[in-house]
């Protein structure tokens, strides 16, 4: 039996599933979403971690230098492969932020967006379609599901699950 000394090199992307109740009012939830200067389209926050990046750690920092929130990141809510077909082979990680409070809306609207991104966005899972590249739209209506069914799962550092930092 042969094992392979050299494994493929692969992106592990990381996006940041975070909600709010409409502030008009009804007792519906709004994702975050940003508006990105590569790409057609809305997608989570997030990017890639860098080598020897913990992902939780990789989304924590692509959150806070996109949208100010410093959030507690401990839970994946889905993982969406992609094959090596247009882009590098990954796996794209979408973690659970939760229902940010009212107080912490302050950190978004005092936010200084990053190069890169031109403007952030609450959408109502609604306006997905009209919002977002197919692709992007199934992952989060993918994540919103686990998140209403509670079907997330805690990322583990070898068999344990990671530490709240």
């Amino acid at each position: 039996m042969s094992i392979r000394t050299t494994p493929p090199g692969r992106r592990s992307g990381q996006q940041i599933f975070v909600l709010r109740k409409d502030p008009d009012g009804s007792e519906d939830f709004q994702v975050l979403l940003v508006d990105p200067e590569y790409r057609d389209g809305l997608t989570l926050p997030g990017g890639h971690a860098e080598a020897n990046e913990l992902p939780h750690f990789a989304a924590r920092r692509h959150l806070e230098t996109e949208t100010g929130l410093v959030l507690e990141l401990r839970v994946v809510l889905t993982v969406d492969y992609v094959n090596a077909a247009a882009v590098p082979e990954g796996l794209n990680l979408v973690w659970a932020g939760g229902v940010i409070r009212p107080g912490q809306m302050g950190a978004v609207l005092a936010h200084e967006l990053p190069r890169g991104i031109r403007s952030l966005r609450w959408a109502a899972r609604s306006r997905l379609h009209a919002l977002m590249e197919p692709d992007q739209k199934r992952r989060v209506e993918d994540a919103w599901d686990a998140w209403e069914s509670g079907a997330g799962r805690p990322m583990l550092l070898r068999g344990v699950p990671i530490p709240v930092s």
